[in-house]
């Protein structure tokens, strides 16, 4: 029965603590995909059929304003393996991808989009590379049909992010991912980091492995994104960077840039010192003595700055980013 609308809770109680062997949890986020999820589950299931493994499908619904939660109600009261999540309003993807992260009960966890863009027959193939030995297989999109304005941000922002994280994949935003339990739930995602999981997950010491998959056409509703993205991208970018190399210690990057910049203008003081003992007046370098301070001054702070961020990482908070207003258990 689906819980009080009213009551916000996190799913996280509803987490087990140990995986299910032998089950894999397909995590969908969606807004408004009414008409792609009774079909989007007819081929998750056709492909689970020939398989041994069981499985469950989590669909979070990210502030539809269609008829996406009626769909999810109904397709859970007539296959037990659907499980839905609707949240308050919209609070993006990573959100969504977070919640079916703590909802999921499976040793495996497949995330995907709802827009059938992303094809089920692939399921096996990511399946095998987790056997292989990895613990993420990243989908590659090698064929898009997509317009040009996701495209183009796209491939700049992967090649990008390659070569400042050692993420060496072709498509760094591919939706189509598996991952074993643990991985999955070591990921702490917020915003538009959904888009660098790969970086993450290699920082964070997991192996990752990508493959190329079968991309098709959407066939109901539009695009989520457009031209926004391709700003907010080098924002991200510039974001994933400093966390991925100065998450757990800030004050390497502040303290190091900062404590140059306070070398510097001790330099310049110094200098100006000197040359008033010499000369005794440095009346005409006074431009100078202010720049020399300024420094001294910034250069402080910047190392204050970055043991500040280490307090705050060392008393850091997890809280959820997001309200859930209703679930299908």
């Amino acid at each position: 029965m689906p819980s009080t609308p009213n009551r916000a809770k996190t799913i996280k109680a509803s987490a087990v603590t140990k995986p299910i062997a032998g089950l894999v949890t397909i995590v969908v986020p969606v807004k408004n995909e009414a008409d792609s999820l009774g079909e989007l589950l007819r081929q998750i299931s056709a492909v689970f059929a020939k398989r041994r493994e069981r499985f469950e499908v989590v669909i979070i619904d990210d502030g539809s304003t269609d008829k996406t939660w009626q769909v999810i109600t109904k397709l859970r009261a007539k296959h037990s393996q659907v499980r839905g999540i609707r949240f308050r309003r919209n609070f993006g993807k990573s959100a969504g991808l977070m919640a079916g992260f703590e909802a999921a009960n499976g040793e495996i966890i497949i995330t995907m989009d709802g827009d059938l863009q992303d094809d089920p027959k692939e399921i096996p193939n990511f399946l095998s590379k987790l056997n292989e030995g990895f613990d993420v297989v990243s989908g590659w999109k090698k064929t898009r049909h997509d317009p040009i304005h996701k495209t183009l941000p796209s491939r700049l922002i992967n090649w990008l992010t390659g070569r400042l994280t050692g993420a060496k994949v072709h498509d760094m935003n591919c939706g189509f991912k598996a991952y074993h339990y643990a991985a999955a739930q070591d990921l702490d995602l917020y915003g538009d980091l959904y888009r660098f999981i790969p970086a993450f997950s290699v920082t964070r010491g997991w192996r990752l492995a990508e493959i190329a998959v079968k991309h098709h056409p959407r066939q109901y509703g539009v695009s989520k994104y457009g031209f926004r993205r391709f700003i907010t991208g080098w924002f991200d970018l510039l974001t994933i960077s400093f966390l991925t190399a100065y998450r757990s210690t800030p004050s390497h990057f502040f303290g190091v840039f900062g404590g140059f910049v306070f070398f510097i203008g001790m330099v310049v003081d110094v200098y100006l010192m000197i040359l008033r003992i010499v000369a005794g007046s440095i009346f005409d370098r006074f431009p100078l003595l202010a720049f020399g301070t300024t420094l001294l001054v910034v250069g402080l702070q910047l190392v204050l700055f970055g043991v500040l961020a280490e307090l705050v990482t060392a008393n850091r908070d997890r809280r959820s980013l997001f309200a859930i207003a209703e679930t299908l258990e």
